[in-house]
């Protein structure tokens, strides 16, 4: 599918209530087990959303569309949720993502992008040349990304609990 702004939004503003219906309530054993290591839990994935709203996404579209003399995106801490919220409960963090996320929109609303300046270009520190339209695409993907983790972190808890029928669900082998 071809990048459509009015598509993209359809998503972005669906991601909060989406979070908010799937983990609202719910006790730790679903909120807080990860997969391991250094993975995340859904409560991590929250943070780490947090994040993006606040750094990320906004900052980086106005960089691209204000063309200035330096273009260049600022590297992301894609883990600074794990000091700045740590101990931040996963209900506050829902309203705080909610809260920045319905911010955001309507900050991407009153910019008011032109086709053309979806063409317009920044430096990604890892990337290199993307557009205004590649960000914006990528704000969509990572929300359903981190949609799709939350729920196989959470599916994992069962993993033994399911007996043979583990073979046949393809969330459990991801």
């Amino acid at each position: 599918m071809e990048f459509d702004l009015a598509h993209a939004l359809a998503i972005l503003e669906r991601t909060p209530t989406v979070l908010r219906a799937l983990l609202a309530g719910l006790p730790d054993a679903w909120t807080v087990p990860n997969e391991g290591g250094e993975s995340w839990s859904a409560t991590d994935v929250v943070g780490h959303l947090i994040d993006g709203e606040e750094a990320d996404w906004i900052p980086r579209l106005e960089i691209v569309l204000e063309q200035g003399e330096n273009r260049t995106f600022r590297p992301f801490d894609r883990t600074r949720h794990e000091t700045e919220q740590r101990g931040v409960s996963l209900a506050d963090r829902l309203d705080r993502f909610e809260r920045l996320r319905r911010e955001n929109l309507t900050r991407l609303t009153e910019l008011r992008i032109t086709s053309e300046q979806l063409l317009f270009e920044a430096e990604h520190p890892a990337f290199g040349t993307v557009t205004g339209r590649q960000l914006l695409a990528t704000w969509v993907v990572h929300d359903l990304g981190h949609l799709a983790q939350i729920s196989r972190v959470m599916a994992k808890q069962y993993r033994d609990e399911v007996g043979p029928w583990q073979e046949y669900l393809s969330v459990l082998h991801r």
